[in-house]
């Protein structure tokens, strides 16, 4: 099979591979949608993990074998793939914090070399755990398109229920790229007034037409003068960072509101440091707080919300590339413009 193997200093090569051997409980996976994440561009342009591994997370295929001992799936199962599954019996697990669960971390999808997700080849190894509870089926009329979207909208969704935005909440989302836009969605479904950010006019017009009431570009400061505004001087009730740029985070404390819940989503890298004052925090009551990665409790909600259409997410994808062209996708993402949004790969072209 083919592969875009990564192969450090932000090299990807299109590679043959062996098609993984599955054993018992497990299965094996034709991929026919992969989306580009943001995680995994920063683990190739930064080299944040040793290679070689083959990346890609957001995976939607259909299986083509499965292991001894497997009953709930067949070959010829549509279907979307969690490459995270937790223990659900650890410290972490019995506290839903299932992200820094040990079993959670261990990757359980792969195309070969240390197991990273693989959706970046034509067929990935789903381990047995990942078969027992980290699978989805995909319903008839859902393209594989819109399945994958499945994942990103599952760790959405995650950080929107733990800052609960409510209908009569002020909600800024800064950021109006795939995940931004997600957000968008959800929040705007919820019935909260939704305003958003982004520097570049596209994806503002995005978010407007998704359900925020208002977008601003960040770099005329006008956001907190119109939150201001509308909150009798208060600022947001909710603020969801959903970029990562400099002086993002303090942008989101100094527009929300003492009490103010502030939900920091893209600040993955442990080389990014934020200054914020101790007293906007501590005096004035904010809550700031972090997620990281899917919940295994709603897999089941996000796939809903994408299978049943209530969340437009096909018209998020800009681009469409074969595996032989990954270099140009990963290009396209790393480096976005006003005609680029969702990357996505299609590993059988």
């Amino acid at each position: 099979m083919r592969a875009a193997v990564y192969r450090g200093s932000g090299r990807l090569n299109v590679e043959r591979l062996p098609v993984p051997q599955i054993g018992r409980g497990e299965a094996l996976i034709r991929v026919e949608s992969c989306g580009v994440c943001h995680t995994d561009l920063k683990k190739i342009a930064y080299d944040l993990l040793p290679p070689p591994r083959v990346y890609g997370h957001e995976t939607a295929g259909v299986i083509v074998e499965v292991g001894a001992g497997v009953t709930r799936y067949r070959p010829g199962d549509r279907v979307v793939v969690f490459h995270h599954i937790p223990c659900g019996q650890c410290f972490y697990c019995l506290r839903k914090l299932y992200a820094q669960c040990p079993v959670y971390k261990k990757v359980g999808v792969t195309a070969g070399f240390e197991a990273a997700g693989g959706g970046f080849a034509q067929y990935v190894r789903a381990m047995d755990w990942i078969v027992e509870r980290g699978l989805e089926k995909i319903p008839e009329g859902v393209s594989f398109e819109q399945a994958c979207f499945v994942e990103p909208v599952n760790t959405c969704l995650k950080a929107v229920k733990l800052v609960d935005p409510q209908p009569e909440d002020v909600t800024a989302i800064l950021g109006q790229g795939p995940i931004g836009l997600i957000f968008t969605m959800i929040t705007a479904g919820l019935k909260t007034t939704v305003l958003a950010t982004d520097t570049m006019a596209s994806r503002r017009a995005l978010a407007v037409r998704f359900g925020a009431q208002e977008a601003f570009d960040p770099r005329d400061n006008l956001l907190e003068k119109r939150v201001r505004a509308m909150t009798d001087g208060r600022g947001a009730d909710v603020v969801i960072v959903a970029a990562s740029a400099p002086g993002i985070v303090e942008q989101a404390v100094r527009c929300s509101r003492p009490g103010a819940r502030i939900m920091l989503f893209a600040q993955t890298s442990h080389q990014e440091r934020v200054e914020v004052s101790g007293a906007a925090i501590c005096m004035e009551e904010r809550l700031l707080c972090g997620s990281y990665s899917a919940s295994v409790d709603l897999q089941a909600e996000s796939a809903e919300l994408v299978f049943s259409g209530a969340l437009p997410v096909s018209e998020l994808v800009s681009h469409r590339f074969p595996l032989s062209e990954i270099h140009v996708g990963i290009e396209r993402a790393l480096h976005p413009d006003e005609g680029s949004l969702k990357i996505v790969i299609q590993p059988q072209r």
